[in-house]
């Protein structure tokens, strides 16, 4: 009974929101000018800042209006022929120069919003920095309660092969296989080009850089849950490992996870860390957890493919509201349902604390953003869509790579000896054509 009274209790509170947020939007809305669909006069914003739910938004959209903020956000509404049914709307400084929209949560609502965004004839989003700002669950071996992250990599670990956990065999650390393959240690054999994003190192080492000594929010009920992973049954080895986990909030650099399956518990979050390392080569580290950034990425990644975004200007920033695994000593289930770690709040308010220098930063310095910030890296998905060649993804070879290869990769250092992966043209089934014209699409083999 009390589990159910939580799901309740946490329905209840998902719906208030949302409920005073489509509140507090009409009333904005019937204050302000609302623009329609005009081909000869187009926003322009130099930044967009992307949430996915009404918490996520209403830390911007009650806050920007405020001593030492931009403006407020409702001084433009735009109605976008695409966007959720429930968040329909861009919301703009009155000069268009910086936007606020609401995906809805998980990867559809996200690609299906971005794409609506991206396609739109309302917008000129060709020199637009995209800020994506959202809560994430956080591994408590590179991350705590509260924390802000800035990621360079983001990575879809849910794409892959699944076995109950009753039924895996018995030398298995995990029931997840990556496609095209038959044991979890294996690269994927079948790559559906959403896998790993890599973004403007440039970009996040300034947004990280201007961010850093911002003072976070925090609460006396998260110290007191951060403790417990020093404590209790555990080794001084253990112990080690949750060294990040018991520090006071504080601006990271760290990589992202993409799954709209919500996880809770030890093994599955060592399962998400190797799943990242094997599917970036050891380049990323998984820090945090959340729902939806592949998904957006790779509707920018389109766009810009179709010249109307550029990938270079995206930021990915996550703040951590909860630990992904628990600590020594209490279960996964009450880790996920029944612990009050008290991060929600301060999370929440720690998005707009260390995002706002960051677009600050970007309009009053706008004459260099304009033109671009030089990335210092690959910048891209796993097939090199945008041109180079990625340090992740089927055929790398030469690094110091915890991956075990698979056979037939040996092209020699940087090459990409697509012909020799096992399972490359798709095993899964339908896609070997589809993966054939890709391959030569992107790499001319």
């Amino acid at each position: 009974m009390h589990l159910i009274n939580i799901l309740l209790s946490t329905l209840w509170v998902a719906s208030t929101s949302l409920a005073s947020h489509i509140a507090r939007s009409s009333a904005h809305l019937s204050q302000h000018a609302q623009r329609t669909v005009d081909p000869n006069s187009k926003v322009t914003p130099k930044v967009v800042i992307i949430t996915m739910f009404p918490p996520e938004s209403d830390s911007w959209l009650l806050e920007t209006n405020k001593t030492g903020g931009i403006g407020s956000l409702f001084g433009l509404n735009v109605t976008v022929p695409g966007f959720s049914p429930i968040f329909p709307h861009a919301h703009c400084l009155a000069d268009g120069s910086v936007c606020l929209i609401t995906t809805g949560e998980g990867e559809i609502n996200a690609a299906s919003t971005m794409t609506a965004l991206l396609f739109s004839p309302l917008f000129d989003l060709r020199k637009t920095y995209f800020l994506i700002a959202g809560i994430a669950g956080v591994n408590p071996h590179h991350g705590t309660l509260s924390d802000v992250a800035f990621a360079k990599f983001a990575v879809q670990v849910s794409l892959q092969y699944e076995f109950d956990a009753r039924e895996v065999p018995g030398h298995w650390s995990t029931g997840y296989v990556p496609l095209g393959s038959n044991h979890p240690d294996q690269y994927p054999g079948a790559s559906y080009g959403t896998e790993v994003f890599e973004l403007s190192g440039g970009l996040r080492d300034w947004a990280w850089g201007i961010a850093k000594n911002v003072s976070l929010n925090d609460s006396s009920t998260s110290a007191v849950y951060r403790a417990n992973y020093q404590t209790g049954p555990q080794t001084s080895m253990v112990a080690a490992k949750y060294r990040q986990a018991i520090r006071k909030p504080s601006i990271i650099k760290g990589d992202v996870v993409t799954s709209d399956v919500y996880f809770s518990g030890t093994l599955l979050g060592e399962s998400v860390e190797n799943t990242t390392k094997l599917f970036t080569n050891g380049s990323a580290v998984y820090t945090m957890t959340a729902q939806e950034d592949n998904a957006t990425l790779e509707t920018i990644l389109r766009a810009h493919l179709a010249k109307l975004a550029d990938f270079r200007r995206v930021i990915l920033m996550r703040s951590a509201a909860d630990f992904d695994r628990p600590y020594p000593g209490i279960s996964c289930l009450e880790n996920l349902f029944n612990s009050t770690q008290g991060a929600f709040q301060p999370s929440l308010r720690n998005l707009y604390l260390a995002g706002s220098p960051v677009v600050q930063g970007i309009l009053k310095d706008w004459k260099r953003f304009e033109l671009g910030i030089e990335p210092g890296n690959y910048v891209g998905d796993i097939w090199g869509s945008l041109g180079g060649r990625p340090e992740f993804g089927p055929g790398v070879k030469g690094s110091d790579n915890p991956v075990q290869m698979r056979r037939g990769l040996d092209g020699g250092e940087g090459e990409r000896d697509l012909e020799g992966v096992s399972g490359w043209l798709n095993p899964v089934g339908k896609g070997k054509v589809g993966a054939m014209r890709a391959r030569r699409a992107v790499w001319g083999v």
